[in-house]
């Protein structure tokens, strides 16, 4: 059991919580802070206007709330933002979000009552998963309408999916012996107003382009044996004069994988000695850009990734909602903590980064496909018979085209901003939606590297070197094959490259 407030949440423990189902419990102490966080604002608040506790809400705040109206403006606050459309949310983002709220609100600046908290806790333990549309969010003032949807479900009210299915709330709260939680003063806005959902999401695509990435440079290690590469280009001598972190940990990468290869040459038992005394090289001296450069392609994806997880997961760590409940200074603070441009800009950075690293795979299996370039396999890596079967030529225009979808959706939702709410809104991060579409990009490259895969398992297949590769990388190899078999009779590759697709993502390697 994961225990939420002795410190700052870690990347590890989100995946364990969102991803693995790790359950959690509260620190006293933290728990106890926001309890007297929670009083504080009570008395505080007396006397005194303090936006959206005696207020409206956004451009609404200058009318004044009757006290005796107080837990139904909340209640408004809730149901009237329950307007968001689409898909509803994966069960592991709608982890991802309720996660992320309820490590904010534990830091203990949003004077909540306990009960929101415990509740939370309550819902992540036993699988009770708010509906959550995925759209909705303009990224400031939080993920107003996603987390609506959230605070429905914490007041007893709504849908949410339970062990597969959607049930009434109200039935799950019958079953499990819950209570809505109690609203005091600014339960509705401090639970809806925040960056959860973006922030929640994005951690998960981190998760997710971490694992595409540790698979993309598997797949260039084993393509690099397939064709028979010379090692220098991830020699550490030639990646150490560039100063990038990301490179030299792409290229050690590739050595630690490709040590003891049969299949890589070195080139000074080549061209450096037993010079060939023929004028035209029927070998190529160099390797293709997509074979030879993967140190300085993959390096700054890899560089833009934890630059991203760095920031998101202090996004996480961090107070998100407006107004700020400081006990400690004995003050209200009112202020934009909700803006997510920080989430929202590495999201559009990440889905970049990600798209270029599907680019590269999509040329390597270009170049494993055309005869012409790898002079080595067959034409579409075609084990059949040359006209008669088709081998892998209709997996290409999948990864192809889809690889092209991921190009336009690579337009940054950052620079995006429109005016809303009667212009009170007036300059919004979108962050929400550059987090949901960078979740698209991420799904198609799994498809993408799982066609690629493919490819390099029929090759391995044709060529017989499965014996000749690195111990490393024929592991993974042996893997892989379980799920994805190489392609050698014309049949249906849909299912095969869906089902090679989701074993991707949770495979450890």
């Amino acid at each position: 059991m994961i225990v939420l407030g002795k410190q700052p949440l870690s990347i590890a423990e989100f995946e364990q919580i969102v991803l693995h189902n790790e359950a959690i419990s509260l620190d006293e102490s933290a728990l106890a802070k926001c309890i007297s966080n929670h009083e504080f604002l009570k008395k505080f608040s007396e006397n005194k206007i303090i936006y959206g506790i005696n207020t409206g809400f956004g451009p609404m705040a200058q009318y004044r709330i009757d006290d005796s109206q107080r837990v139904d403006l909340q209640r408004n606050l809730i149901r009237s933002h329950c307007s968001g459309s689409g898909n509803l949310l994966p069960d592991p983002l709608v982890r991802g979000v309720l996660l992320s709220r309820l490590t904010t609100l534990l830091l203990g600046y949003s004077g909540v009552h306990g009960s929101v908290l415990t509740q939370l806790m309550n819902f992540i333990n036993l699988g009770i998963l708010p509906n959550i549309r995925e759209h909705g969010s303009v990224g400031a003032s939080g993920d107003l309408v996603q987390l609506a949807q959230v605070a429905l479900v914490l007041i007893g009210e709504g849908r949410s999916s339970h062990e597969g299915k959607i049930e009434e709330t109200k039935d799950l709260f019958e079953k499990h012996g819950l209570a809505p939680i109690e609203i005091v003063a600014r339960e509705g806005l401090a639970i809806i107003n925040g960056t959860a959902a973006m922030t929640g999401i994005g951690l998960v695509n981190i998760i997710r382009a971490k694992q595409l990435y540790r698979l993309a440079v598997m797949a260039s290690c084993l393509i690099n044996e397939i064709v028979s590469s010379f090692d220098d280009h991830f020699a550490q001598p030639l990646n150490d004069v560039k100063k990038h972190k990301g490179q030299r940990a792409v290229a050690s990468m590739m050595r630690d994988l490709l040590k003891d290869s049969h299949c890589i040459r070195q080139r000074d038992s080549i061209y450096y000695n037993n010079i060939p005394d023929h004028s035209v090289f029927t070998d190529k001296v160099q390797e293709y850009y997509s074979l030879r450069c993967v140190p300085q392609i993959l390096g700054p994806v890899l560089d833009t990734i934890d630059y991203a997880e760095q920031i998101l997961i202090d996004e996480s760590n961090s107070v998100n909602d407006n107004p700020i409940i400081s006990e400690e200074h004995e003050y209200v603070f009112h202020g934009g903590n909700f803006h997510g441009d920080y989430v929202s800009l590495e999201m559009d950075k990440v889905k970049i980064a990600v798209t270029r690293l599907c680019m590269l795979m999509e040329r390597q299996l270009n170049f494993l496909l055309n005869d012409h370039l790898n002079q080595k396999l067959p034409p579409f890596i075609n084990l059949g018979k040359l006209g008669f079967n088709f081998g892998l030529q209709g997996a290409q225009f999948t990864a192809t085209s889809t690889t092209a979808e991921n190009q336009t959706l690579s337009f940054p939702m950052y620079v995006h901003s429109i005016s809303c709410n009667k212009d009170n809104q007036d300059i919004v991060s979108m962050g929400s939606n550059s987090a949901l579409i960078t979740r698209k990009v991420i799904d198609n490259s799994f498809e993408v590297i799982a066609i690629h895969l493919m490819a390099i398992v029929t090759s391995i297949e044709y060529l017989k070197i499965h014996n000749h590769l690195a111990p490393a990388t024929q592991k993974f190899y042996k893997t892989i094959k379980e799920f994805i078999p190489p392609v050698i009779e014309d049949l249906p590759l849909s299912d095969k490259i869906n089902n090679a697709a989701r074993h991707l993502k949770d495979l450890n390697f």
